[in-house]
């Protein structure tokens, strides 16, 4: 879809497993705008000190040995024919590998870690130097982009998500346990809400989607409408 629109940015936060990611992918597509998965970058860091054991049995993680090798992870994204993308760490497309409960346990411990925030939201800011992306994560109208033209907070129940979650897994081959799944996602909504970090809670003049109820399709008809919205504010 071709975009004649001034290009702004676009925030799209959320909890985890709210459907916020595939929605603001399918945004940037319509729109011709770049997408970027933030909670990608925090699981293929996730991803590069599980390999390297500095986590341990307990989910203790090994903050001096990861703030060394922080430098030398570079991870980039492989943009897809539609519209998604492939996450590289350091070269190797890992984007399988950062989906698995194994990663998911220890993510969000991963990213309430300071220095991780901090080389992560640079990064992140620059992507979005010159505008016209679609972003997602969990503080990206808060912390990494306050100054978004247009923001939206997406959310829905822990038992709704947790179910998403679990039927994604295992259209993948994973083979998870929804219990397992649903404290996953219990356990990360805490650590997620109660960092002192850029926790993660709704920017003041974001627009809330309850999804609960909604299928994909009518999703991205909200989202469009919202942001058409935006735009025409914008354009007076």
């Amino acid at each position: 879809m071709e975009n004649n629109n001034p290009k702004i940015i676009i925030a799209i936060d959320g909890y985890s497993s709210s459907g916020k990611s595939t929605m603001a992918k399918r945004l940037a597509s319509r729109i011709g705008y770049r997408y970027i998965d933030t909670g990608a970058m925090y699981r293929a860091v996730t991803l590069f000190a599980m390999r390297q054991s500095m986590i341990d049995a307990d989910g203790n993680v090994d903050a001096d040995l990861l703030q060394q090798a922080l430098p030398g992870i570079k991870i980039d994204f492989a943009p897809q024919p539609d519209g998604s993308q492939r996450t590289l760490l350091n070269g190797e497309d890992v984007e399988d590998e950062i989906r698995r409960i194994q990663v998911s346990s220890h993510v969000s411990t991963i990213a309430a870690i300071p220095f991780v925030r901090h080389a992560l939201v640079k990064a992140q800011k620059a992507m979005g130097g010159e505008k016209g992306i679609v972003m997602d994560g969990r503080d990206i109208g808060t912390t990494v982009f306050p100054e978004a033209e247009f923001k939206i907070f997406v959310t829905a129940s822990a038992q709704t998500r947790a179910q998403r979650r679990f039927a994604e897994m295992l259209e993948k081959g994973g083979n998870p346990s929804f219990e397992e799944v649903l404290a996953n996602v219990v356990h990360r909504d805490h650590i997620d809400e109660t960092r002192e970090e850029s926790p993660l809670r709704k920017a003041d003049d974001a627009v809330t989607l309850d999804n609960s109820l909604m299928t994909p399709s009518e999703q991205d008809v909200w989202l469009l409408n919202q942001y058409t919205r935006a735009i025409s504010a914008i354009n007076g």
